[in-house]
C-alpha cells in the first residue's frame, strides 16, 4: 500500500529543513534540497522506503559536513557538538552516527578537551570554577574531576596568591578599611572558584590580617 504525505514542515529553528508527515504521522526531517529534488509535496503518495534510505544518507553527509564546521573552529565537548547538530535540525539517530565517527578519528575527546580546558585556564581560576564551566559543557564529572585531582596544590596556590595581588593592589586605591579590603578580596577569590581554606590563608598572607573570619 501506497503512503501519502499529508504534511509537509518548515523547522521553527532551521528554515532550511522540514518535517515529513506521512499518512498523517511524522515520519523523518530532511533538507528542502531534498523537497525540491524529489518533487516531493503534500498528497504526493511516496515509496516510503525508498526515501527514508536517501533522506539518512543525505542527512548523514550533511551532519558531517556541519561538524567538521563546528570543530575547525575550536574544540568542542561531545555534548556541544552534539547540541549544534541537533539545533541544526538533525535526527538522534543521524548525530550518533556522526559522534561515532568523530570518536573514531579522535575529532572528538572529552577527556583530551578537559586537559586543554585546565591548561588554558588554570592560572585564571580554582578548581570549584573549572568544574563548573566543563559540567555546563555536558562532560561527565568523573572525568573532569580525574583530570582537576592532577594539579598540584602548589601550583594552584601560586597562581591564586598571583590573582589575589594584583586583585589586592587595585582595591586598595579605593578602600582603606583594611575589613572592608579584606572581605573584599576574599568574596572576589571565592568568585574565581578557589577553596575557601586557601582564599582565607592567602588573603592573610597578603594583608597580614590573622582572624580574617
Amino acid at each position: 500500500m501506497d503512503n501519502k504525505i499529508t504534511k509537509i514542515e518548515v523547522q521553527k529553528r532551521n528554515k532550511n529543513r522540514v518535517n515529513v508527515y506521512i499518512d498523517g504521522e511524522y515520519k523523518f526531517s530532511c533538507h528542502t534540497e531534498i523537497v525540491f529534488k524529489h518533487n516531493l509535496s503534500e498528497g504526493r503518495e511516496v515509496d516510503i522506503k525508498y526515501l527514508e534510505d536517501i533522506v539518512k544518507e543525505d542527512n548523514f553527509l550533511k551532519a558531517k559536513s556541519a561538524a567538521f564546521k563546528i570543530i575547525e573552529k575550536s574544540y568542542k565537548t561531545e555534548k556541544e557538538i552534539e547540541d549544534k547538530l541537533i539545533l541544526k535540525g538533525f535526527d538522534k539517530e543521524t548525530v550518533e552516527k556522526i559522534k561515532a565517527l568523530l570518536k573514531e578519528y579522535d575529532f572528538m575527546n572529552d577527556e583530551k578537551y578537559v586537559k586543554a580546558f585546565i591548561k588554558d585556564n588554570l592560572k585564571k581560576q580554582g578548581k570549584r570554577k573549572m568544574l563548573y564551566s566543563l559540567s555546563n559543557k555536558g562532560v561527565e564529572e568523573g572525568i573532569i574531576k580525574k583530570e582537576l585531582d592532577k594539579i598540584q596544590k602548589k601550583d594552584l596556590e601560586k597562581y591564586a596568591e598571583e590573582i589575589a595581588y594584583k586583585k589586592y593592589s587595585q582595591l586598595k586605591k579605593r578602600e582603606s578599611d583594611k575589613w572592608k579590603l579584606a572581605n573584599k578580596l576574599t568574596s572576589f577569590m571565592l568568585s574565581k572558584g578557589y577553596e575557601y581554606e586557601m582564599v582565607k590563608d592567602i588573603v592573610k598572607k597578603i594583608m597580614n590580617i590573622y582572624d580574617v573570619d
